[in-house]
């Protein structure tokens, strides 16, 4: 696939839409890293930037990034190189077509999140992050055992990323406010799976809070139904 199709607009979770968390885990400046996970204009392209959920998504994702860079926690970046090979591509092209070609304004990080000195880039091969990278090496080198993820697709990468990073006992935390995905439905499920049975979901504002942040976030909007049993559908 080297064109997704627009992505219709839907609200951005809120408190009240979440899952109920199997695990009580608290992100910790000292063992977190924050991976900003495929924020690359290709893949978000299909959103509208200013509007739900694309806008509230690199929003989100920016305070989380600006508050992790005060607090010294490292920051981690996943990209896809483009123009794979078949080979490369592997089992991918059977789902997904030859992906994104090679050219800067389909690998190129959106405006406002591009990568800074000291940051982590790696490239990205597969679904999780962990795949093929160095990541989880420099997370042990760093020694940090917490993930805080956003980025897109929910679903797809950043779920896969989740439960990776869970099998290596690896605390992941999915930041349901500062992912997006092709759909409320698909969004919701990556919430409800991660919830119960690899990480803890969290909004924006609660990570900040927990991480000693500013509690202002941009967006977060109606009930959606990404949430409780009895949560709006």
């Amino acid at each position: 696939m080297s064109h997704i199709p627009p992505v219709e607009p839907y609200p951005m979770p809120g408190e009240g839409d979440l899952p109920e968390n199997t695990v009580r885990w608290v992100p910790d400046a000292n063992r977190a890293v924050l991976l900003l996970h495929d924020m690359q204009e290709f893949f978000l392209r299909p959103f509208p930037r200013t509007g739900e959920p694309g806008g509230p998504l690199v929003s989100n994702a920016t305070l989380l990034r600006e508050r992790c860079a005060e607090l010294g926690i490292p920051v981690a970046y996943t990209a896809q190189p483009g123009g794979m090979t078949t080979e490369e591509r592997g089992l991918l092209r059977d789902f997904w077509g030859p992906g994104m070609d090679p050219e800067p304004e389909h690998r190129r990080i959106v405006s406002g999140l591009e990568s800074r000195p000291g940051d982590w880039t790696f490239t990205k091969w597969r679904y999780s992050a962990f795949h093929k990278s160095r990541l989880l090496e420099r997370m042990r080198l760093h020694q940090r055992d917490q993930l805080i993820v956003c980025g897109v697709y929910a679903h797809i990468g950043v779920l896969m990323t989740a439960v990776d990073a869970y099998t290596h006992d690896i605390q992941p935390f999915l930041v349901a406010d500062a992912v997006a995905d092709f759909s409320v439905e698909d969004h919701r499920l990556a919430l409800h799976y991660v919830a119960r049975r690899s990480g803890r979901v969290l909004t924006t504002k609660a990570a900040l809070e927990e991480l000693g942040g500013p509690a202002s976030v941009e967006s977060t909007a109606a009930p959606v139904g990404v949430g409780r049993p009895g949560a709006a559908r």
